[in-house]
């Protein structure tokens, strides 16, 4: 999407999510206030736009999203162990397929967890984890860019005129899916009334941690590489052909932040 379309589309993105649930706690605040109280997005939904079918939709909605959320989740933890093994032993008979497996099998442990009464210790931890992977990635970025061994930088945008299209409403879907909040309900029915205020602070907060981790790695990885980022920024730190372009113990570090961050991902998930 190049820099000035890329970066207004992450913004505007975060403006339209940030005032939508600020509009839904203010509603479900409302509907506290008169006596129902809601804490599933099925039950908001069903009082605002009638019971029956409309149950169902968004029953079948939130269970599609989480699918794809549980399987996107699983190969990116399963990706991200495959791209540092194969760094470690390059002549390895381990294949993506055999890691998407273990992390799966992890997850389904992870899964079956009680959880729910302490959401906020791990959602402590997955904050906490979220700034340390942000961190580290954006090191490293800035040591490829800097590194004499870089690929060189092409800011461009590459492809025919319906290519460029189809990859602009691929960027805007995948940054609809990134600023998306499941539990939100859940989370203001912890807070004792009013709740909105509070909710607001929540989300200034929420989205102040949103801005430094997704500009820093954003801004960082596209001016390393150029138009040939890749989706996962640690392949292209860790090429398949070709040196590192940052310490091999700094990449290792931002792995295991983000499997852990998916860990508990797979926590979180289950209160839906």
């Amino acid at each position: 999407m190049g820099w000035t379309f890329g970066l207004f589309s992450l913004t505007v993105a975060a403006a339209v999510t940030f005032y939508s649930y600020f509009l839904m706690a203010t509603v479900l605040d409302n509907c506290e206030k008169q006596g129902r109280r809601h804490i599933r997005f099925r039950e908001l939904a069903s009082d605002i736009l009638g019971s029956g079918w409309m149950f169902y939709f968004v029953v079948s909605v939130q269970t599609t999203i989480n699918m794809g959320v549980g399987v996107g989740c699983i190969l990116l933890g399963g990706e991200c162990v495959q791209i540092m093994y194969s760094n470690l032993d390059s002549g390895g008979q381990l294949k993506l397929y055999h890691f998407i497996i273990m992390v799966a099998l992890i997850m389904i442990f992870l899964s079956q967890l009680p959880s729910f009464h302490s959401l906020r210790h791990i959602n402590l931890a997955s904050l906490v984890l979220c700034l340390a992977y942000s961190l580290t990635v954006t090191i490293a970025c800035i040591l490829a860019g800097r590194s004499s061994e870089a690929p060189s930088k092409d800011y461009s945008i590459k492809g025919s005129n319906l290519t460029r299209v189809f990859n602009a409403f691929s960027s805007m879907s995948i940054l609809g899916t990134i600023f998306g909040n499941g539990i939100l309900p859940e989370i203001q029915a912890t807070l004792a009334p009013p709740a909105t205020g509070k909710m607001f602070k929540g989300l200034c907060m929420c989205y102040g941690v949103i801005s430094v981790t997704f500009y820093s790695v954003a801004v960082t990885g596209y001016w390393a590489f150029g138009n040939n980022a890749k989706s996962n920024i640690l392949k292209s730190i860790m090429p398949d052909e070709g040196p590192t372009l940052a310490p091999t113990w700094l990449l290792a570090l931002s792995i295991c932040f983000v499997l852990l961050q998916l860990f508990a991902i797979a926590l979180v998930m289950q209160c839906l």
